[in-house]
């Protein structure tokens, strides 16, 4: 029987009970796991919910199922927040599969080091890759000056970067975001609700709005040696390019603007240039989504500059 730690897991999820079921057998090998996990269902079916009322091999964790109330990432991640009883928030995607002892060494980083908020694990297939020669020119002008290395910051209008992954470096690296794919936070470290109410569907950047609302007053850092292959599965909140490229833009703004408090004409230059160079990217990547995300791009403007005369208006 493992060892049970004082941590809520917390799992929002969406038609997908084989990934989800493969994290929790993964899980049920950990050699620590937390005392209990939440699960908030958005399906349209039973699939998941037969999925947590069958035992997991090894599993001690008790599972706590609800049906989603709100369909949405971060909806159904407040949701889950009601139901948890612990003192310590484990965020988990349903498509990850733990490496040996990651659970453990989370546990640790974070118990060592009492101004750490959260921490997060490595994924070990999503790594922070050294800039080439265009992005050599770019991150130095959303920056404002050159660094030796800009893993795991959020630079200019809200550009995060992946940690970095070298032996060279300690077992616990300081960070400026931490994603919710895998991330434990102390629960008194988290904003009430944890994610505001802008963030909806996919609700693109609200890890990076959680990460640094908790940074201004907490350290954050990567367990580098606490591992995840993170099994990215499709979904619904991934197929509409218009409505993800829309969703971007008016995200970045608001972590910009309300959250880094980044909001003269240089920020919205800068904003204006990872812009194009998105679209220029999908241009090499997948021209298919070019026109649709463009048209996104275009209704997200459309927006903001609504939303700003309004508040203009009531000043």
């Amino acid at each position: 029987m493992s060892r049970l730690l004082p941590i809520s897991a917390i799992i929002p999820t969406r038609h997908r009970p084989l990934p989800l079921k493969t994290m929790l057998s993964s899980l049920g090998k950990q050699s620590v796991q937390p005392v209990e996990a939440i699960i908030i269902d958005g399906s349209s079916n039973e699939e998941t919910a037969k999925l947590c009322q069958t035992p997991i091999p090894n599993l001690d964790t008790k599972i706590i199922y609800h049906k989603a109330t709100k369909i949405g990432a971060a909806t159904q991640r407040n949701q889950a927040m009601a139901y948890a009883n612990e003192e310590a928030i484990l965020f988990l995607d349903d498509d990850i599969i733990f490496e040996p002892d990651c659970l453990k060494r989370l546990w640790t980083a974070l118990q060592n080091n009492p101004h750490f908020g959260g921490v997060n694990a490595m994924i070990t297939n999503q790594k922070y890759l050294p800039p080439g020669p265009i992005s050599r020119l770019l991150f130095p002008l959303l920056h404002g000056k050159i660094e030796t290395t800009y893993a795991g910051k959020c630079i200019g209008p809200a550009f995060n970067l992946l940690p970095e992954d070298r032996p060279d470096l300690p077992e616990v690296v300081p960070v400026e975001w931490l994603n919710t794919t895998c991330t434990l936070y102390r629960r008194e470290a988290l904003p009430e609700p944890v994610f505001p109410p802008l963030f909806v569907g996919a609700s693109i950047k609200e890890d990076l709005t959680l990460s640094l609302m908790v940074g201004k007053t907490w350290k954050l850092a990567n367990a580098r040696t606490a591992r995840i292959f993170h099994d990215s599965q499709p979904g619904d909140h991934k197929n509409n390019p218009t409505t993800l490229g829309k969703m971007e833009l008016v995200n970045r703004h608001y972590v910009m603007t309300q959250i880094l408090e980044r909001n003269t004409w240089w920020d919205y230059v800068k904003l204006t240039v990872v812009q194009f160079w998105q679209i220029a990217a999908l241009c090499w990547h997948n021209f298919p989504a070019v026109g649709p995300t463009v048209m996104g791009k275009l209704a997200a403007m459309k927006e903001i500059i609504g939303k700003s005369y309004d508040s203009r208006d009531t000043i």
